[in-house]
C-alpha cells in the first residue's frame, strides 16, 4: 500500500485502535503497553495496533 518507508511511519507508527469503540489514537508502544493512555471516547486501556491493508 504505500511506496516509501516515510509514508509508512506517518500512517502507522506509534497509532493504535480502541477494541470497544475502534477510535484511533496516537501514543507510544510503551505507553500502551504500561496502560497509561486512555480512550478519549470510552475511558477504555485495551488498544490493538492499526492494521495496514
Amino acid at each position: 500500500m504505500v511506496k516509501f518507508p516515510e509514508a509508512d511511519a506517518r500512517w502507522f507508527r506509534n497509532v493504535f485502535v480502541c477494541r470497544k469503540c475502534k477510535t484511533k489514537t496516537k501514543a507510544t508502544n510503551m505507553k500502551v503497553l504500561a496502560g497509561k493512555v486512555t480512550c478519549k471516547i470510552c475511558g477504555r486501556h485495551a488498544f490493538r495496533p492499526l492494521r495496514k491493508k
